[in-house]
């Protein structure tokens, strides 16, 4: 069967950042001490990670298009009750359960994401809607954060867990195809990665992040100011 180009650049891009950004955010929190400047500027790149994958899951290519790999729930329960059988035909894009493993996973991050907007680290950095909310929106805003965290991990350990499951009992290889974006298939190829319209979409979900951050957030609030 022939390999044919199924994963564009930006998806595959999209992705390798996103797991060094999530590494980055895991070892700035839980690791290393002193970096929680780093923790917002990477939380800041994965807001605008996030927006670019879902304009790009409404614009992009085929494959990476949601309405190619957001299935219903009959399809996905049929799929689950043979996802056991080794001899199942591999799906060209994203299998039924891994289209809405997608879809969890930029949930959460965007949770994770915005949550960070509105939260301090006690010392010297408050995130730039902290002084806009009340102080029970802050404490939801933190309960969000701390604990979609933890649902996130178990999430990622279980992506992982799919991929080994997948190349050994399944003897689909899921990994190396997002890397080269090739897969072999009898279905058609993308014709090209729409790198132009990547770009702009790039553009505009930087220039939105940037405006959410650095433009729109309320002036701090100076509680000396009043003493």
């Amino acid at each position: 069967m022939e390999k044919r180009l199924i994963w564009d650049l930006p998806t595959r891009l999209f992705h390798w950042l996103l797991v060094i950004t999530l590494i980055v955010q895991y070892v700035t929190a839980e690791v290393l001490d002193d970096a929680m400047q780093w923790h917002f500027y990477a939380g800041y790149f994965a807001l605008g990670l996030i927006l670019f994958r879902i304009l790009w899951g409404l614009a992009g290519t085929d494959y990476a298009r949601f309405s190619h790999f957001v299935k219903g729930p009959v399809t996905v329960l049929r799929y689950a009750c043979n996802l056991f059988n080794r001899d199942s035909p591999a799906h060209t894009g994203h299998n039924p359960l891994g289209g809405w493993m997608v879809i969890l996973m930029l949930a959460l991050i965007a949770t994770q994401a915005v949550s960070g907007l509105f939260l301090t680290d006690d010392v010297f950095l408050d995130g730039p809607y902290r002084s806009a909310v009340s102080e029970a929106t802050q404490d939801t805003m933190n309960f969000l954060h701390h604990n979609v965290f933890n649902v996130l991990l178990a999430l990622i350990a279980l992506h992982i867990a799919a991929i080994i499951f997948y190349a050994i009992y399944k003897k689909q290889r899921l990994a190396p195809s997002m890397i080269h974006g090739k897969k072999a298939t009898e279905d058609k190829a993308i014709s090209s990665s729409k790198l132009l319209l990547a770009a702009l979409l790039i553009a505009l979900s930087a220039a939105t992040v940037y405006y959410a951050v650095e433009i729109a957030p309320p002036a701090p609030v100076d509680d000396g100011a009043y003493y």
